[in-house]
């Protein structure tokens, strides 16, 4: 009998800023933000990008015959690229589909309205509060846990001095990061041993993050930021402007995290829209000198996190990014 897996984690968007699509984009996709995380059968969705349609769709396909459904979507903040698959996202449209939505409170406006305005005649045709599905949207700020029991889809944000109440659920611990415009929250999600650290759209500092090192030392998989080159980043040769305060990091940056953490493999995520899959291959190959254990993240990557410390990437083919 094969091994059972503890959490499978697939990418359904990597790109950063807006979708792209075309031959040049046809290996790492051309969606933008969206990973998936499955935990006994129940979905913990991060982010909300172009990459999201697809996902609504297979989860609508599997869940057909059931009477009812439950799926949690986190968001590290509330950027268009994050958020533009929200509406074409189906299960919401379903009267059977529960939801639990996970909101950064990171500024002065309400982010239940942020959310809303994206679904809003006459920019969208379909109010958010007149979708069918139930939902529950919670907002944090970077000082809760959230806690999921997998279950029954039950959600509830707590304090991080409840340690031994965690039992038997998916803990989702997050952590503020200010290096992003209007703020940015990371994920670190746990479940029965194994954890992966979700840390999109932040910028590095002189001698790294420390608090992101301390936030995702040990973790399992480390999905992080690295849209840019340090060419691009620093404004060399033929590239044009620095990107400097954009709120995005390199490659380099992106390693440091990893190293100094000692996560057991990294991601470099988010990618530029103006990237084609040959840049992104020497984005890896730079990666591989500094950190070994390094994979660029591209749609339809799917992983599954075993019981004895194995991780298994399985080698579908990329799922080729509609135009958008």
């Amino acid at each position: 009998m094969s091994e059972k897996a503890i959490m499978k984690l697939k990418f359904w968007g990597v790109r950063g800023s807006h979708p792209v699509s075309g031959d040049r984009v046809t290996r790492y996709g051309g969606n933008t933000p969206c990973v998936e995380i499955l935990v006994e059968g129940y979905p913990l969705i991060f982010d909300a990008g172009t990459g999201i349609i697809k996902l609504g769709q297979e989860i609508a396909q599997s869940s057909k015959d059931d009477s009812s459904f439950r799926a949690a979507i986190f968001f590290s903040h509330l950027h268009h690229d994050h958020t533009q698959g929200l509406p074409f996202f189906s299960p919401i449209f379903d009267p059977n589909f529960m939801l639990n939505i996970f909101l950064p409170n990171l500024s002065s406006q309400s982010p239940e309205e942020i959310i809303s305005n994206i679904m809003t005649p006459p920019v969208f045709p379909v109010a958010f509060q007149q979708t069918l599905s139930t939902k529950a949207l919670h907002c944090i700020d970077g000082t809760q846990i959230v806690i999921i029991d997998p279950v029954n889809g039950h959600a509830e944000t707590s304090s991080p001095f409840r340690e031994n109440s965690f039992q038997d659920k998916i803990v989702v611990r997050t952590l503020r990061s200010f290096a992003h415009p209007q703020g940015v929250l990371n994920y670190r999600i746990e479940w029965s041993g194994k954890s992966i650290v979700y840390a999109t759209d932040i910028e590095g500092y002189v001698n790294g993050d420390r608090k992101l090192v301390n936030f995702a030392r040990g973790a399992d998989i480390l999905i992080h930021d690295a849209q840019y080159t340090d060419e691009h980043y620093l404004g060399l040769r033929e590239v044009g402007n620095t990107t400097q305060g954009y709120g995005h990091s390199t490659v380099t940056m992106a390693c440091q995290i990893a190293s100094e953490a000692q996560v057991g493999q990294l991601f470099l995520f988010h990618h530029d829209p103006n990237y084609d899959d040959a840049t992104l291959d020497q984005m890896r190959k730079l990666a591989k000198r500094q950190f070994q254990n390094v994979e660029t993240a591209r749609e339809g990557l799917m992983l599954r996190l075993y019981n004895n410390a194995g991780t298994h990437l399985s080698r579908r083919q990329v799922i080729q990014a509609p135009a958008v």
